[in-house]
């Protein structure tokens, strides 16, 4: 029986954070033996927000490396860069012709996209992100998309010009189904909900442990506990939202000695700060080798641009026959 196909992907904006590991990468790991995994270095996407494309290259780069140190498998997961598949442009051109603008302006996780980064004048581009992911998804015929919950919104618009293009011109496409991750985010050092470089409030998978501590003792905690010997609230503290994630042996010690003042905020910190470098460090091993012998990184994308552009080119002759075109 063929595994059922997932597609997933990035904006390459060069080194990952441990937001990226936990709220899809390691989610995409355990996800590679159970499915056919199609990774996609989403580069065009990058134009929606920053036109400037000097350092797109190495930030490919950068990310595939983490990417490939964290555990993700090449022969398992062709990995490829969008815009070196000329179909996602062209599914995307046939797409944008079966949804509306109106339906595109109520999505609201670009409506928060524009809060968040502050933009003032709207291209379409932004607006029609969703158009060119549905066909990064549907050009690999993707039954399923690991996706946090801000993401949910674009998957069901994927679903609707699915059954569009079905009812109009024949089945090709499945309706893929969102598949959530478990420990979908974590806050940024800062107290943000969530982890972004341009806020500066990351914990990086590449940190050395002298950084990771050096972040970490900045966090903010819970705003009541100024003392050692106040009584805590671990629930509101971004910290213990770490130790959830990556000190999950010592959770309820923890729990008990931030609400009875026992356990002051520095200590707890660096325990996080340890526990998080031990977690981190097969990654920065791994990421090395990969930076000593990036000629076996640039194979890798070279291997997996070819896998995907077969699929891609499939795809795009079945679309065509449908519509008559081809």
């Amino acid at each position: 029986m063929q595994k059922k196909r997932i597609l997933s992907g990035m904006r390459p904006t060069g080194k990952l954070h441990i937001g990226h590991y936990v709220g899809a990468l390691e989610n995409w790991i355990k996800l590679q033996d159970e499915y056919q995994n199609f990774h996609l270095i989403a580069d065009y996407h990058v134009l929606t927000t920053h036109l400037n494309t000097d350092d797109i290259y190495q930030n490919t780069i950068e990310m595939l490396i983490d990417w490939l140190a964290a555990g993700l498998d090449p022969e398992k997961s062709p990995m490829f860069r969008q815009s070196q598949i000329k179909e996602h442009t062209e599914l995307h051109l046939i797409f944008s012709m079966l949804i509306t603008l109106s339906r595109l302006q109520r999505n609201p996780t670009v409506k928060d996209q524009l809060r968040y980064l502050h933009i003032k004048q709207v291209i379409y581009g932004h607006v029609g992100y969703p158009v060119l992911q549905s066909a990064d998804i549907l050009l690999y015929k993707g039954d399923a998309v690991p996706v946090g919950e801000d993401q949910v919104p674009h998957v069901e618009i994927t679903r609707e010009i699915a059954r569009k293009f079905n009812n109009q011109y024949g089945n090709v496409f499945p309706e893929p189904e969102p598949l959530l991750t478990k420990f979908s985010r974590l806050p940024g050092l800062n107290g943000d909900a969530k982890m972004s470089k341009s806020l500066n409030n990351t914990i990086l998978l590449s940190d050395a442990p002298e950084v990771v501590k050096s972040k970490l003792k900045k966090a903010v905690t819970d705003p009541q506990k100024i003392r050692k010997g106040d009584r805590g609230h671990p629930d509101i503290c971004l910290v213990f939202s770490y130790h959830k994630k990556f000190n999950t042996d010592e959770i309820p010690e923890i729990d008990a000695g931030c609400r009875s003042g026992k356990l002051g905020c520095f200590d707890c910190k660096m325990n996080c700060a340890e526990k998080i470098s031990s977690f981190l460090e097969p990654i920065r091993e791994k990421r090395k080798y990969y930076l000593k012998n990036l000629d076996i990184v640039k194979d890798i994308l070279t291997d997996g641009e070819k896998r995907g552009r077969e699929v891609a080119q499939k795809t795009m002759a079945d679309v065509r026959e449908k519509m008559m075109m081809g």
